[in-house]
């Protein structure tokens, strides 16, 4: 009887698209590191807004804040363009474990720097503004070490299965950081972030032979190659144009909502981590979706959850009650789950694999530009419209962009099929 369960749990676990990714000999060492990692990025959700406000004066807690989350983002995309010379011939594991380095020495440099009773908001800033220089280069090597070590018609459930971790740690992420919050305060959160970006470290130098990485960036190839790609594909440019307009309309929320909690709710940081949990718990059931999805069209996918997510955050600037609201971020959560996984399959689709890490890092570039962009609005936005306004107006934004995308891609005559049109691929 006993056997017989195994054997139909095996079956059953075979026909899952995720089995080849968790079975693969090397990926199968990579993922229990990227799962620690992952928690320690989804404290950071937390952490980092709630020590700028401790850290900030109080009558400009605004603005520092907008500052924060704009050096924790920014730098990642000037990175992304002005390394790229440097970053010539490394594989997708060398340039993801170089990031985790560099963060694994800063979130030490910041409860370091509290302790000796130097942190200021200033050193703050600057200190994240250091560690994210290489984050569009370690968002590239993790998804180009997919797609260096998967077959094609894995990348779909491969890259759903690392965004399934990602946003898993925002369930228990916020929730284990306002817990050390509440004891011992959000530096040493920091110290924890510290701890788990040396253990991802550790793993892409140990896990992965040097051998197994694949080509990595082509030597010799220009740094604005990767925005070359972009420009001479018109479905990537539309997956750019919509996703930069994305962030720059949620960039704001990232500023409003922790101001939302403190200034209208009056509430504490267990109230912060409720509305990253409630996401978190919804996207990690998108996620998990999104690994299903290998039929879909993936271009009208995307713009969809554009859509869908503008209206599902309306709610959040009426003004509902706590737990409504935190249901209707939840619900924006599933319908981003999905996002990540589609647009990044596109890319992996659309490029050649030489190319593929400077694309993926351009797009981390771009993209890292539009949601600090948002986010310095977030400041003004909020003494205009009041936090809840700024929710608000965003949510407005983003409806009204799913709206104009869809309207453009159906406005548009259906292209001519090809051998190798991208439309038989699904997108």
């Amino acid at each position: 009887m006993a056997m017989s369960i195994r054997a139909a749990l095996a079956r059953t676990a075979g026909k899952s698209p995720y089995w080849p990714v968790i079975t693969h000999p090397l990926l199968r060492r990579v993922l229990p590191g990227l799962g620690v990692s992952a928690l320690g990025g989804g404290m950071t959700t937390v952490a980092v807004s709630w020590l700028a406000l401790e850290l900030a004066p109080a009558d400009t807690r605004g603005a520092w804040l907008a500052a924060t989350i704009t050096a924790h983002i920014l730098p990642g995309a000037l990175g992304g363009v002005l390394f790229g010379r440097f970053l010539n011939g490394r594989s997708g594991p060398q340039l993801a474990g170089w990031d985790a380095l560099l963060r694994t020495a800063v979130f030490a440099a910041i409860p370091l720097a509290s302790a000796l009773g130097g942190l200021s908001i200033g050193l703050y800033i600057a200190l994240l503004g250091i560690g994210s220089l290489l984050t569009a280069w370690g968002k590239a090597g993790r998804y180009t070490m997919l797609a260096e070590l998967l077959p094609a018609q894995h990348h779909l459930a491969g890259n759903s299965l690392v965004n399934v971790m990602l946003e898993l740690s925002t369930v228990f992420g916020p929730l284990l950081a306002a817990t050390v919050i509440a004891h011992s305060g959000p530096e040493h959160v920091m110290a924890i972030i510290a701890v788990t970006s040396a253990s991802l470290a550790a793993t892409y130098r140990f896990a992965i032979p040097s051998e197994a990485g694949g080509q990595g960036v082509k030597a010799g190839a220009s740094p604005a190659a990767g925005f070359r790609a972009i420009y001479r594909n018109r479905h990537i440019v539309i997956l750019f144009a919509l996703s930069f307009g994305f962030f720059f309309f949620y960039g704001p929320v990232t500023v409003a909502i922790p101001l939302y909690v403190v200034d209208v709710l009056h509430a504490s940081a267990a109230t912060l981590a409720g509305f990253y949990t409630a996401f978190g718990a919804g996207a990690v059931l998108g996620a998990l979706v999104a690994g299903h999805l290998q039929k879909w069209p993936l271009i009208p996918t995307t713009i969809g959850i554009v859509l869908g997510f503008g209206l599902g955050l309306i709610p959040l600037g009426l003004g509902v009650p706590t737990v409504v609201a935190w249901a209707a971020f939840a619900l924006c959560g599933v319908i981003w789950g999905p996002f990540p996984t589609v647009t990044t399959t596109l890319f992996q689709r659309l490029a050649a694999p030489e190319i593929l890490p400077r694309l993926l890092a351009a797009r981390g570039s771009v993209m890292g530009v539009s949601v600090p962009l948002g986010a310095m609005l977030g400041a003004p936005a909020v003494h205009l419209f009041g936090a809840r306004g700024t929710l608000l107006v965003s949510a407005l934004g983003i409806t009204a962009l799913g709206v104009f995308a869809a309207l453009f891609l159906l406005g548009r005559p259906a292209p001519a099929r090809t051998p190798d049109d991208l439309t038989t691929t699904g997108v």
